[in-house]
Formats: structure tokens, sequence, C-alpha cells
């Protein structure tokens, strides 16, 4: 019997390495005759704590369903492949069925668990390793790392500002790259050289984007790119990500980027190790530097005026003027903007591309 495992933290391209080792492992064979899958449910609905309607019992069919395709013999094929998605979503109870049968297994079976739905149970990883374990995952989740490999495969050719636009709205949406060069695949010739005026009509929905390209604009005193960001984090999901982030969520990352520079606001830090040993050690020099330089750019005055605006908007968005959250949140993102660059703080949109 063979035992695979399927990571990745990205629903659509963990999909195609599961799609790709079938394939591997069928080599030909009728899939309708050799594959069973089988989707474990959640342990919790609507992120509640209370399990949800069904689950355990909906759990247990499932993990019976896969047990037994798993100890039938194949029919007119080689192999019978079970693939089992969210595995993580099982219990240690749940996987005890399953853990009986990879201690003694079928030769002919294949078993394959994917990824999601949380963490897999001990009794199940320790079993795993026991049965030699063969681990898959993607080349790689970075959108410009998929979106080179897939563009090649596709025989096609992106000059830089096409390369740039594109991983830029897609942003952490790697998995929804290669859908989008099949599009350019279908509307182009094979080996055209796609400039950004070409793709440009094709892009879709933007992508989600991380947090801290937020305080990165505002470093960087660019309004505009931190508005914009802004919305982005407000109103796009993804597959990491199911819902937007809430302004008091976005409220918490801004306090806790504030918080970090207040630390660095002192005169005994005088290198970035001093730095990193105010932040409590936790940090790589890079972003350490960043945030005692702001802290010496802004100054005290600047410290204080920045948590001034982040208090007031605070208060705003419990209702304390009946403003509207979306103009809470533009008014604070500009003044903590435009403080950086009446401090001095700003720094250039090169330096900050990199992550705070």
């Amino acid at each position: 019997m063979s035992v695979y495992l399927v990571k990745g933290s990205d629903p659509m391209l963990r999909d195609r390495v599961v799609d790709d080792l079938i394939g591997e492992i069928l080599d030909g064979e009728d899939r309708t005759l050799a594959l069973e899958e089988f989707t474990v449910p959640g342990r919790a609905a609507g992120g509640d704590e209370a399990p949800a309607p069904g689950g355990a019992e909906a759990r247990e069919e499932v993990v019976a369903g896969v047990v037994n395709a798993a100890s039938s013999p194949p029919f007119m094929t080689a192999r019978r492949v079970i693939v089992i998605h969210d595995a993580g979503a099982l219990t240690a109870a749940d996987a005890e069925p399953i853990v009986r049968f990879l201690a003694d297994p079928l030769d002919t079976s294949v078993l394959v668990f994917v990824a999601g739905g949380g963490t897999l149970p001990p009794g199940l990883t320790k079993q795993l390793k026991a049965s030699k374990v063969e681990e898959r995952a993607p080349d790689s989740e970075k959108t410009q790392d998929v979106l080179a490999d897939s563009v090649k495969a596709a025989n096609l050719k992106l000059r830089p500002d096409a390369a740039k636009v594109i991983a830029a709205h897609l942003g952490q949406d790697a998995g929804r790259v290669a859908a989008f060069v099949e599009v350019l695949a279908a509307a182009y010739p094979e080996g055209a050289l796609l400039s950004e005026a070409d793709v440009a009509p094709y892009l879709g929905d933007a992508g989600a984007i991380p947090s801290y390209q937020l305080t990165n604009a505002i470093e960087e005193g660019d309004s505009a790119r931190a508005l914009q960001v802004l919305h982005r984090l407000l109103t796009v999901s993804s597959p990491q990500q199911p819902k937007p982030m809430h302004p008091l969520q976005i409220m918490g990352t801004l306090n806790n980027y504030y918080r970090r520079i207040l630390r660095c606001d002192d005169p005994s830090i005088a290198t970035v190790d001093d730095a990193i040993a105010a932040l409590g050690g936790r940090i790589s020099s890079f972003p350490a530097r960043k945030l005692m330089d702001q802290a010496r750019a802004l100054g005290v005055d600047g410290i204080r005026e920045a948590f001034d605006h982040l208090y007031q908007a605070d208060l705003d968005l419990k209702g304390a003027r009946g403003i509207p959250e979306d103009a809470v949140m533009d008014v604070l993102v500009v003044r903590l903007a435009r403080l950086a660059v009446r401090s001095g703080a700003a720094r250039s949109g090169r330096a900050g591309s990199r992550r705070s």
C-alpha cells in the first residue's frame, strides 16, 4: 500500500498537486473505476466553537466510507485510490479507524490525505510516518513563482510591466494564476510577448494582499497607495482569508505597529541589536532597523500625534461621532501617511517594497 500527504496553504494549488498525483498513480487507468474521493466536514461552523450541525456524525460517515473503500479490492484496475480532502478536520477519535487500517492495510489501496480543515491528529500523523508517507506540495505558493512557471508552460512571455501588474493585482491569490494564464493562452497565440496593456483587460477581481503593505505605504507617506491598500484589505477575501479584514482588525494592526515604534523611542537604543532586544528579540534586523528609524524620525511629538489619531479613530469606530466606518478608516490612514511626510519619516517606495 502507498500513502501520500499533500500539503500547501492554497486550496487551488493543492488541488492541482492532487490531480497530478492521481494521474501519476493511475498511469492511464480509468478514474471512474479506481478513484474515490471524500471531504471531511469541518469541526465547527461559522467560526464558532460549537460543532457544526451533524458534523460529528457526518465525519463518522466519511471515515466509514474511507475505511470501506480502502478495505475493498479494486475492480478492473490494478489499484484503488482513496483521496481524503480536508483531512485536518478529523479529530483524534474520528481518525482511529483509519489509523487501525493503516496498521494493517490492503496492498492494492492507495490513500491520499490532503491538508486543510485544521491540523492532523497526532495519532494519525504518527501512523502516517510509520507507513512511510510520501509528502507532496506545490513547488511554490508565491504568486511571482507560480506566474513564471505557468507562463512558461503556456509558451507565452511577459514583459516586466505585465508580470508586475499581474503579481500586484492577484496579490496572495497564487491559486488563481494558472486559470488566469489559461485565459491569456486562449486569447493570444503561442510565443506571444505580452505587455501590461495586453493583460489588463483579463485581470478580473483583485486578489488579497498582506496587511504589512498598509504600514509600508504609510511609512512612504503615500496617502493614495495607503487608501488603495486599505480598501483592498476591507473588501477582498482569499482561500487563506475567507473574510475581508474588519476595521477593528486593521486598527489592531496599526496599534501594534505604532506600539513597536514607541518601544524604539528610547535614547539608550543606539544600534539595531538594541532595537531587536527592545522589541522582544523575535524580529529580524531589517524591520527592526525600519522601526528604529521611524521612531527617530517621528520623535516624541510625532508618536504622540499618531496615537492621538488612533485613539480618536477607535472612539469613532465605536460610534462616538456617528461617522461611517469606512470614512473613519480613510481619514485615519491619510492622517498617518501625512504625519510621516511632515515629520520626515517617509521612506522611498523602493525601500518600502520589502516586508515590514
